[in-house]
């Protein structure tokens, strides 16, 4: 499916009115059903749909790992996607999903969400970067985010190791780009304990959550953090790290993961 479209716009710059084409980001609402009972609708960017129903079953403790899914029929036409589960779900877990997806946690451990305080894990990675490390991450990043180049409306969000990223992805939703990333792993059993999250926007406590639930020791971002981001950190041991451009960056927990050049 194509994730941008062509719109005709009018645009004013330097006194002038021109009539343009511009090319905008997709938005795609996709209805999850689990062992044929509606689950969740995501609103996403409609790519790498798979890994983003995976990602988001395993942050909302759905499943534990890609051997709970007995089968994945994606109708990416229609927005619909069908998942067999060797397991049956809790009927409260099934009404707890249908809800907007937004920018949301409880102050310090104390989350709007049960699933959220049975999903989101205090981090034990011993995973440490030095500031050149950090500082190529982003970079990476960036420059691999051509859908943001050419429509400026997705979040990305990449996984990376102190030797580079490993997986790159973007969508409309801050979540949906990493559920994108935790479905990548899950899928191919890729361990995340020792990965770094790299993203784009300011470090919510929403994104602070969704890195707990990954379980990534270290989370980079372009921009700063919230107030209850910060707690959130200190309280899952993980390393929250703002404002990374060029050759400067904020440390807002747990500093010790980031060493000093050798």
């Amino acid at each position: 499916m194509e994730i941008t479209t062509h719109r005709k716009i009018v645009r004013y710059e330097d006194g002038q009115f021109s009539d343009i084409d511009d090319v905008v980001a997709e938005e795609f609402p996709l209805t999850i059903y689990i062992n044929d009972i509606e689950f969740a609708t995501l609103v996403c960017s409609p790519e790498h749909l798979q890994e983003l129903v995976i990602g988001f079953l395993a942050s909302e403790g759905a499943i534990r790992s890609y051997k709970d899914i007995q089968s994945i029929n994606l109708d990416d036409r229609g927005g619909f996607c069908h998942i067999k589960l060797n397991k049956s779900i809790p009927t409260d877990h099934f009404q707890y999903s249908k809800r907007i997806l937004g920018s949301c946690c409880g102050k310090s451990r104390q989350f709007y969400f049960q699933n959220d305080v049975d999903t989101a894990k205090v981090s034990m990675s011993k995973t440490t970067l030095t500031p050149e490390q950090i500082s190529r991450l982003m970079i990476e990043m960036q420059t691999t985010s051509t859908i943001f180049k050419e429509t400026g409306g997705i979040h990305n969000a990449s996984l990376g190791s102190p030797e580079g990223t490993v997986v790159h992805r973007g969508d409309i939703g801050r979540h949906n780009a990493l559920d994108k990333l935790y479905g990548y792993c899950v899928e191919n059993n890729i361990s995340v304990r020792d990965k770094i999250l790299v993203f784009s926007g300011r470090i919510s406590s929403e994104v602070l959550t969704k890195a707990a639930k990954i379980g990534v020791g270290i989370v980079l971002s372009k921009s700063a953090p919230t107030d209850l981001a910060v707690e959130l950190a200190h309280d899952l041991n993980i390393t929250a790290v703002g404002f990374v451009r060029g050759n400067s960056f904020n440390i807002y927990s747990h500093p010790w993961r980031i060493k000093e050049s050798e």
